[in-house]
């Protein structure tokens, strides 16, 4: 079997049995079950959530996106062997974590494969909870442009790139186009500051202003959590992103849990420790990779400014990378998965037939 076998880069046309339409995103596939199948799962499998919970099936993909585009390579390898299961494996290793402290659930009830959870449905809260513990990427690019506000936020002068800040930064942003909101353009990933939230709280799905609160802890806490055990491995927890949702659990009360997936390669940057100190940054996250591409290609600026989306279009549509880009970033990926769990990855053979095999077991397969 090829590496291209390996690689699960199409994730919407499994024989998943449902009456809605399969939601796709960049790297994950939502399938919800049916209202009957829900209540038998709930039921058979001892799930801890309300009887009548809507759930799904959500599988992930070895696909790689970075500046709005998904990449391919050569000889049919559309994705990064091992990219999936790392992502998968690396989030479960933290809601794990965060349930065992006692911050908060998560969305996932059950794992039948590396390559898929089984989620309680969740309304989700509107925004990207972004948090910033160093000074890089973009809020680095438009510092250098003489930005010293971010979401609200004062930033000093005198800061240099790469450099730890003084505190823990929120910088959120809009998720999905928000509308009618004062203050807030109607744009998807619009930053926002913690006022425009406080003063608009039910449009971002929050069900009281003391939630703000909430979400602001458990932001803070799983941040913690997962640098304090980054650093165990000598390994820096630079920037992240947290998602979250309401769910209601068994007892019929509405809770505010962690959702989509966290303290990934692909969600945050993690940077490589005793290089850092040496003065070189080295990334253990897709940072690696968005830099290959600027570097790889000779007008970056294609990659960077919005206003020639088109044109990046087509220069991911028409540039297959190399087998040995691609390995080198699934190294990445598997690599920083091992360290975190300290758990060999095993590569699928053949993950589709895998996964179709798997759910067969929970009789969801048509």
């Amino acid at each position: 079997m090829s590496l291209a076998d390996r690689v699960l880069s199409v994730n919407n046309d499994l024989p998943i049995r449902t009456d809605q339409p399969v939601h796709s995103g960049k790297v994950r596939s939502v399938y919800w079950l049916t209202e009957a199948d829900s209540k038998r799962l709930i039921q058979e499998r001892g799930y801890k959530v309300a009887a009548d919970a809507p759930l799904a099936i959500m599988v992930i993909s070895d696909r790689i996106s970075a500046f709005d585009c998904i990449w391919h390579g050569e000889g049919g390898m559309n994705g990064v062997p091992g990219k999936g299961a790392s992502l998968n494996a690396i989030s479960n290793h933290w809601f794990r974590l965060f349930r065992e402290k006692g911050l908060a659930n998560s969305h996932i009830l059950d794992i039948p494969h590396p390559f898929v959870w089984i989620v309680q449905k969740a309304k989700p809260v509107m925004i990207e909870a972004i948090c910033r513990q160093y000074i890089t990427g973009s809020m680095w690019r438009s510092y250098t442009k003489g930005e010293r506000e971010f979401c609200g936020i004062q930033i000093p002068e005198g800061l240099q790139k790469d450099q730890k800040l003084s505190e823990l930064l929120i910088t959120p942003s809009t998720k999905g186009i928000l509308q009618g909101i004062p203050g807030v353009p109607e744009v998807d990933d619009v930053n926002i500051t913690r006022s425009d939230i406080e003063q608009n709280y039910q449009a971002f799905n929050f069900r009281s202003p003391t939630d703000i609160d909430e979400y602001e802890k458990l932001l803070k806490e799983g941040f913690d959590v997962i640098t304090e055990e980054l650093a165990k491995l000598d390994q820096i927890f630079v920037d992240t992103k947290f998602e979250f949702g309401y769910v209601t659990n068994d007892k019929g009360e509405e809770e505010l849990i962690y959702m989509d997936e966290v303290g990934t390669p692909d969600s945050s940057r993690i940077w490589d420790g005793p290089h850092y100190r040496d003065g070189k940054v080295i990334e253990k996250s897709k940072e690696e990779f968005r830099q290959l591409l600027l570097n790889h290609f000779p007008d970056p600026d294609i990659l960077l400014n919005k206003d020639r989306m088109a044109e990046r279009s087509e220069l991911a549509k028409n540039n297959a990378l190399s087998e040995k880009v691609l390995m080198q970033v699934s190294a990445t990926y598997t690599g920083i998965a091992e360290k975190i769990t300290g758990q060999k990855l095993a590569l699928s053979e053949n993950p589709r037939a895998e996964i179709i095999d798997v759910l067969q077991q929970y009789n969801l397969i048509v």
